[in-house]
């Protein structure tokens, strides 16, 4: 014996009303995740950046060498939102060099809004990430 299920008459629609309810959430998540896989990329790349920055400093090189390598190390970052801070470059051997980078990451999702209300406007839609690393000049 076989059954045939007829849909009632209230159930027609009952799909399409969920996956508009969903999909808005779903959406979010998905820019979410996407927006801090590439922040995580940006604040990667600073803390780099600054290690190869002392690292060549270390060695003897002068500020724009320096600033430089660190601009060329950040790759794929805007260089307009990026600064980079040299101290004590070519000093006396033994005294540390010391490479601040520092970069403002725009978040591409309007996740800012949300996220001024769940830390009371402590983030927004611009994050700072910056980096110092110091090293022993030889």
């Amino acid at each position: 014996m076989k059954l045939i299920r007829k849909n009632k008459d209230g159930e027609k629609g009952q799909s399409l009303v969920e996956f508009t309810l969903i999909i808005p959430i779903f959406l979010l998540l998905v820019f979410a995740i996407v927006d801090f896989g590439m922040g995580f990329h940006a604040w990667i790349s600073v803390t780099n950046a600054a290690r190869e920055g002392a690292r060549i400093g270390a060695v003897g090189a002068d500020d724009t060498t320096i600033e430089a390598r660190v601009r060329d190390t950040v790759g794929g970052l805007d260089d307009e939102d990026l600064s980079v801070n040299i101290t004590n470059a070519q000093g006396d051997p033994g005294e540390a060099v010391s490479v601040t980078v520092e970069y403002d990451y725009e978040l591409i999702t309007p996740l800012s809004g949300l996220l001024g209300i769940v830390s009371g406007g402590s983030l927004g839609p611009t994050l700072d990430f910056n980096a110092t690393s110091e090293m022993r000049l030889e």
